[in-house]
């Protein structure tokens, strides 16, 4: 090969890179030349995952408050009873203070009176309220009046008996006789009810006038025949004794017709 030919490749050789480095050059250029772009921000952290808040405490419940009976007589006693839940401080007011949670207290107030609990925890306060009514009771009825002493069957007769009366040489029942011993057989029964075991005796007298004998005889019948009449009335006979005195014991001496009507009688008397 010629000289000139192997000058001529060798240039051709070299124009070759020369372009190329050419145009590398020309493309680091124009991007040289192109404004730089900044990069993209960098995305941003993740937000924090959300917390949730504690519950707020519970607040104190009064489940039970109440009286029983809710209504009494100064003097008397009532109960008192509670419960609570979730509380700290529990306490009653009208001079009790500081309670349990649960519990019952014997109050006696002298008037109506409102007893509140008071609750008290982290949650707050809490409060109920009851009323005890409280009564006046009426004044005692007043004593009984004194009751009279009792008396007996022998006093009694001696008090309230009535003598029946009758004519001279009689020994029949006249009216003013039938009277007096109506109300005796009254007293008697009010006697034997009061006394079951006492016995009365129906006494005959007679006056001065007549003998000793015939006078025993008259008054024998004047006491039966009041004694009958008694019965009739309803007096129990086994309750009843008769006896005959005669003129042995008269209530007066005169020799007048007054004294002598006086003597001349039944009388009654307790049994022996």
């Amino acid at each position: 090969m010629s000289p000139t030919y192997r000058s001529n490749a060798r240039i051709t050789g070299n124009g070759k890179i020369s372009a190329v480095l050419l145009a590398l050059i020309l493309v680091f250029f124009v991007s040289g030349c192109k404004k730089k772009v900044p990069p993209p921000p960098p995305p941003p952290p993740p937000a924090p995952a959300a917390v949730t808040p504690p519950p707020p405490p519970a607040r104190p419940e009064i489940t039970a408050f109440t009286v029983e009976p809710s209504a009494i007589e100064r003097g008397q006693s009532a109960t008192l009873r509670w419960a609570v839940t979730n509380s700290t401080d529990t306490s009653i007011n009208q001079g009790i203070g500081a309670v349990q949670s649960q519990g019952q207290r014997q109050v006696s107030p002298t008037q109506t009176t409102t007893y509140t609990v008071t609750a008290n925890g982290p949650g707050g306060t809490a409060n109920r309220s009851v009323t005890l009514n409280v009564s006046t009771p009426p004044p005692p009825p007043p004593p009984p009046a004194p009751r009279p002493p009792t008396l007996s069957g022998s006093e009694l007769l001696a008090q309230q008996g009535q003598d029946a009366f009758f004519d001279f040489d009689k020994s029949d029942i006249r009216p003013d006789a039938r009277t007096a011993l109506t109300t005796d057989a009254d007293l008697l029964k009010r006697i034997f009810a009061q006394d079951p075991n006492f016995i009365a005796t129906v006494e005959g007298h007679c006056d001065e006038r007549g003998s000793a004998e015939y006078n025993l005889a008259l008054g024998d019948r004047r006491a039966t025949a009041a004694k009958d009449f008694l019965v009739q009335l309803g007096v129990p006979a086994d309750r009843l004794k008769t006896i005959s005195y005669g003129k042995e014991r008269p209530q007066c001496t005169e020799a007048t017709e007054e004294c002598w009507q006086r003597n001349r009688r039944a009388h009654l008397s307790p049994g022996q």
